[in-house]
């Protein structure tokens, strides 16, 4: 069998600015992303039907009969196992959403107009958690972590680690070959701790998990981690870190609080940046949705910072409760920026003005360069979409 994720619309849009450069099955919860959460339970490999300009990056193969999955899913067994009794050209739904469905149709059109009358259709009775916002992705991290951590460790030993380190509870500690760890403090005290393979924790680091690490991630000296927290691949983390999701390739290496949050690929975060991750007056955070263009509640608390891939922002930066900032943002300026940072802006809380195509893509280029990856005419197109799609907000800024 063939199988698909397929963005949903309207859920695609929700997402936004996460998804402006990813379908929503690249998306990292927990350890893994969702499709190789999908690929690890139908063991087999998933594309994925997104937007037209994603397409090329992320192709979509399609079989004689395909079994297409609503990609903002999180899999579990009994889902899968709902999944393999389907019959042909059918569907099963979550409420009025779809969620499979099996045909050999292409189901675009049936997507775009919401009308499912063509297939035999029944509700699904088995429970799952799915990612509507943005903020679902760390709100959902520990219970996800948790799973992916029991999944990818089972049966598995891990590396041993240093005698250096101060370990609590260390069979929730799971190390992959080549983690280096000296004089740090793991706490997996009710939690999980998940260290992927050629990872670093420095020296005085301190954990209490959950926390997954990425491969060839770094923990700074005197880190402070507070759980359920993501470091991505290729990520450089310090300071003092709560209930943080870091996709990967991206660096907050220094002092300053991130809580709350989630975080693209290739951002930087300058030396004692922070974010507010609680208002003063304790009230419900509202955030910037692209789909209603404007700030809709969130129902949190606690909610900090969002941050679309390539962007950036200089030393002693200081973000509100719940901003989003969109991709390709270079924010620097004493102040607190706006709740709501467009992409391919340049400035701060004094103004902010269209940051050049051509400039960003240079600074891209330079920052990828030093992982050893190349700015591919893809990844540029992409981008260049992404510029043209957005330049109405970049009005609201005065820019």
């Amino acid at each position: 069998m063939n199988y698909i994720l397929f963005d949903c619309p309207d859920t695609w849009q929700d997402l936004l600015p996460l998804t402006y450069t990813r379908p929503i099955a690249e998306l990292r919860v927990g350890i893994t992303t969702i499709r190789e959460k999908w690929n690890y339970f139908l063991n087999a490999e998933a594309s994925v039907l997104t937007k037209d300009y994603l397409q090329e990056k992320f192709p979509v193969k399609f079989g004689k009969e395909n079994i297409y999955i609503n990609s903002s899913i999180i899999p579990n067994a009994k889902l899968i196992a709902e999944i393999e009794k389907m019959e042909k050209e059918s569907v099963l739904l979550s409420g009025d959403t779809m969620a499979v469905c099996r045909s050999t149709k292409d189901i675009t059109k049936f997507l775009a107009d919401k009308d499912f009358s063509a297939f035999s259709a029944a509700q699904i009775d088995v429970s799952f958690s799915q990612i509507h916002y943005p903020w679902d992705i760390f709100s959902l991290n520990g219970e996800v972590l948790e799973t992916d951590f029991l999944r990818l460790t089972a049966h598995r030993k891990s590396q041993q680690l240093s005698g250096s380190n101060n370990l609590i509870n260390s069979e929730n500690i799971f190390a992959e070959e080549g983690v280096e760890m000296e004089y740090a403090t793991l706490n997996a005290q009710d939690s999980y701790i998940y260290l992927g393979k050629n990872t670093t924790v420095m020296e005085g680091a301190m954990v209490r998990g959950s926390l997954a690490m990425l491969e060839h991630s770094y923990l700074k000296m005197g880190a402070k981690i507070y759980g359920p927290t993501t470091i991505g691949p290729h990520s450089k983390v310090g300071g003092e870190n709560n209930n943080v999701v870091i996709t990967g390739y991206s660096n907050k290496a220094h002092d300053g609080f991130l809580g709350n949050a989630v975080i693209g690929e290739w951002c930087n975060l300058g030396a004692d940046t922070n974010n507010s991750n609680l208002k003063n007056n304790y009230a419900e955070v509202k955030v910037w949705n692209y789909s209603r263009e404007r700030f809709i509640k969130t129902g949190l608390q606690f909610c900090g910072l969002i941050m679309g891939d390539h962007s950036k922002c200089a030393i002693n930066t200081s973000f509100n409760t719940g901003t989003v900032v969109g991709v390709s943002a270079n924010i620097f300026g004493a102040g607190f920026p706006r709740n709501f940072v467009p992409s391919f802006s340049w400035g701060g809380p004094q103004g902010v003005t269209e940051y050049g195509f051509n400039k960003a893509m240079e600074v891209a280029q330079i920052v990828m360069s030093r992982r050893q990856i190349a700015l591919s005419e893809i990844d540029i197109s992409l981008l260049k979409r992404v510029f043209d799609m957005t330049a109405d907000y970049r009005k609201y800024t005065g820019s």
